[in-house]
């Protein structure tokens, strides 16, 4: 019997569920990783989080890049080593701090909410660096957005509460992501997305220990239970680290046209997550600012200007 042509293979389509139960398993860890993260950081502090987070993730570097290449580990030229250096600055240095300190004076959802502009600010970086001009959509999205986020905040910010300073400092936060991302994109193009991700933690190693070490010092480690034990790890290895994997991994497999849309479903899962373990409450303010939000960064997103051509391809 023949194979009718108009059918995939069976294997090709088994891999494609199976890639899509990870991806929605994904987001149900990294949209649970919000909470988890705040109840941590509820009783360690954020300084002590980000502390642990450098002793975790760069043995998990150093375990993947003796996997991938054993111990002969790729050199690289001097530029390419000042590049990583200022990713490192920029992505962890930066980046990392502050978004842990603004998820600590936040909510999870806020939290969700607002990293979920990381993909409209690195395209709006794209478009600034490159005098690309936008689209009719693309400026309404981009107005829609930022409108939402005003709302989003407005009962916070009208009333100097420390949960506003958080949300700005989450702005502040998805902005440094993009402008990382947007810096990383020709080390990526050269040596990949793993070595530069591995390097990179591996420079930003000393560097947050030593900012983060006095909060560190003052907790009480071993008293801390093993639900705090538990949950650390879970965090650090498994949502972070072997979720970025997963993530690469989806990409491969499902391409990033149809990965991308999926960040979308972090905000309602982190929110979700946060109302039933955190006892967060949501207004009805709260709630349309975060849609108006939402559509807006998949309106600037995925818009597409026809000037551009159909070789164009999003950040």
């Amino acid at each position: 019997m023949g194979i009718n042509p108009n059918h995939p293979p069976v294997s090709g389509t088994v891999r494609r569920r199976w890639a899509l139960v990870v991806a929605l398993a994904l987001m149900l860890l990294w949209g649970s990783n919000y909470s988890v993260q705040k109840a941590v950081m509820a009783q360690i502090g954020p300084g002590a989080l980000v502390f642990a987070r450098y002793l975790v993730t760069p043995a998990c570097a150093i375990a993947l890049l003796l996997w991938r290449h054993g111990w002969h580990w790729p050199r690289l030229e001097r530029r390419d080593w000042l590049g990583l250096a200022g990713l490192a600055l920029l992505g962890h240095i930066a980046h990392v701090n502050v978004m842990t300190q603004a998820m600590h004076l936040s909510t999870a959802f806020s939290s969700a909410l607002i990293s979920a502009l990381g993909p409209m600010f690195t395209l709006l970086l794209v478009r600034v660096l490159h005098s690309q001009r936008f689209t009719r959509l693309q400026v309404g999205g981009v107005a829609l957005a930022m409108a939402g986020v005003l709302v989003f905040l407005s009962d916070k910010v009208a009333l100097m509460r420390t949960q506003g300073l958080g949300d700005l400092l989450l702005l502040l936060a998805a902005l440094l992501f993009s402008a990382h991302t947007v810096a990383a994109s020709r080390l990526f193009a050269r040596h990949g997305v793993t070595l530069v991700m591995a390097y990179t933690t591996l420079l930003a190693m000393v560097p947050m220990l030593l900012i983060n070490a006095p909060q560190a010092l003052q907790v009480p480690w071993a008293s801390l239970g093993a639900a705090v034990w538990g949950a650390l790890l879970w965090s650090l290895a498994v949502a972070s680290f072997a979720g970025w994997l997963a993530w690469g991994w989806l990409n491969d497999h499902l391409g990033v046209a149809r990965t991308a849309p999926l960040l979308y479903l972090l905000p309602p899962v982190a929110g979700l997550i946060s109302w039933l373990a955190l006892g967060e409450t949501f207004s009805a303010l709260k709630i349309a600012g975060a849609m108006m939000a939402g559509v807006g960064v998949a309106a600037t997103q995925f818009s597409c200007n026809p000037a551009d051509g159909p070789r164009r391809r999003s950040p």
